[in-house]
């Protein structure tokens, strides 16, 4: 027979199960803990292999198409510009411009004050009109003098007037005749007073010299005007300034080292700072022959193909000088990328495809390079997106994220 005391000591006490069962699952507590932080920590690693970088896409345009191979930056100025001022000094008694006035060839500007010059031309008649009295007397005076000497030249052949007399009556009419000689000389002084002082009343009255538009105002009536700076602030030296629009282009500053890009006749796209999405088809007028030894530039000048209302007198402006592959060749597409994707080594060329968060290293054949951009012989295709930023990180199989 079994012994009852052996059997009840074979049966768990429940305390003893309650802390068993309290036991397993703590260590699945800690199980669980380990896995969730080796998730994260996976996950954290996967992300910390990860690269930030840019990427662009890879463009195909037609072999005849036009494209940048120079940037720069200017302002557009007008070929015709004026600053408008009297000729002579005096105070403004009448202004006629006013700013964005439309004026044409030879409308009137402005008036000075011209009684002074009126008064001297009145007194400069009045003297030409009694120089030309003096030429009627004396022309009387002289003819009466000659018929006097034509007399005594026949009294004196028959004996009946001396020497003498002859000889009064020759000095009388030179000395009429020099003294007509004179007086038309006065004459022709006095007219000439006259017409300067006829000149000197026109420059009162200020002009346009071509036809523009107004685009500063720069005197008011009342205030004293002169072609040469005088009495400190108090003197104008100019009355307005005009600028003729049909004149307008663009001037740009070409670093030295790049000016054998550009040639007469080149077309360009300028795009206004006010109008960033107007792409405005111009080119190149004349590159001025001389280098700005301070600043390694050359001045370009560059024509607007069409003007319009909107571009204006010192705006600021972008171009890019454009070139053309192969206008002869039948028109065929051409794969480009910024050269900034490039990686040089070991004298070949690589890009860094990005395909679904992966990098891969991809060796190209590069053709033309023009400007910011250079032509994709093999190795890539349109719409590739490829690498620009953290190029010396990225390796064949390198997890990457991309920025905006």
């Amino acid at each position: 027979m079994m012994d009852t005391s052996d059997l009840s000591n074979l049966r768990i006490d429940p305390q003893d199960r309650e802390e068993t069962a309290k036991q397993s699952r703590f260590w699945w507590y800690v199980l669980g803990l380990i896995v969730v932080i080796a998730i994260i920590g996976l996950i954290f690693f996967n992300g910390a292999q990860s690269v930030e970088t840019r990427t662009i896409s890879v463009n195909s345009i037609d072999s005849a198409q036009n494209f940048a191979i120079l940037n720069a930056s200017g302002y557009v100025t007008p070929r015709r510009r004026a600053t408008i001022a009297a000729k002579i000094t005096g105070r403004l008694v009448e202004m006629l411009v006013e700013e964005g006035m439309v004026v044409t060839e030879g409308q009137v500007l402005a008036r000075l004050d011209s009684a002074d010059a009126r008064t001297n031309l009145a007194t400069y008649r009045a003297e030409h009109e009694v120089a030309q009295s003096s030429i009627a007397e004396l022309e009387v005076n002289l003819a009466d003098a000659r018929r006097n000497l034509k007399r005594y030249q026949e009294l004196f052949s028959t004996d009946v007037v001396s020497q003498q007399q002859l000889d009064d009556a020759q000095r009388q009419v030179e000395a009429l005749s020099a003294r007509l000689e004179v007086a038309r000389k006065q004459v022709i002084a006095a007219r000439a007073r006259v017409e300067s002082v006829e000149q000197d009343l026109l420059n009162y009255t200020i002009v346009a010299p071509f036809a523009g538009i107004a685009v500063s105002k720069d005197a008011q009536v009342g205030e004293m005007v002169s072609p040469v700076s005088a009495g400190g602030g108090y003197t104008r030296t100019g009355i307005a300034t005009i600028v003729d629009m049909a004149s307008l282009e663009i001037e740009v500053d070409v670093n030295e080292a790049y000016i054998a890009k550009v040639h007469v006749g080149q077309e360009v796209t300028a795009i206004l700072d006010a109008y960033p999405d107007w792409k405005i088809p111009a080119r190149v007028r004349t590159i001025i022959p001389t280098a700005d030894r301070q600043k390694a530039t050359v001045k370009v000048r560059i024509e607007f193909i069409e003007l319009d209302s909107k571009i204006l007198p010192d705006m600021g402006v972008k171009v890019i000088f454009l070139d053309q592959i192969n206008s002869s060749a039948p028109q065929e597409k051409i794969v480009t990328i910024l050269r900034s994707a490039l990686v040089k080594n070991d004298e070949k060329t690589y890009v860094y495809r990005v395909k679904n968060g992966v990098v891969e290293r991809r060796a190209i054949k590069i053709g033309h390079v023009r400007g910011e951009s250079v032509e994709v012989l093999a190795g890539l295709e349109a719409g590739d997106l490829v690498a620009v930023e953290n190029l010396d990180k990225l390796q064949d199989g390198t997890k990457v994220k991309i920025i905006q």
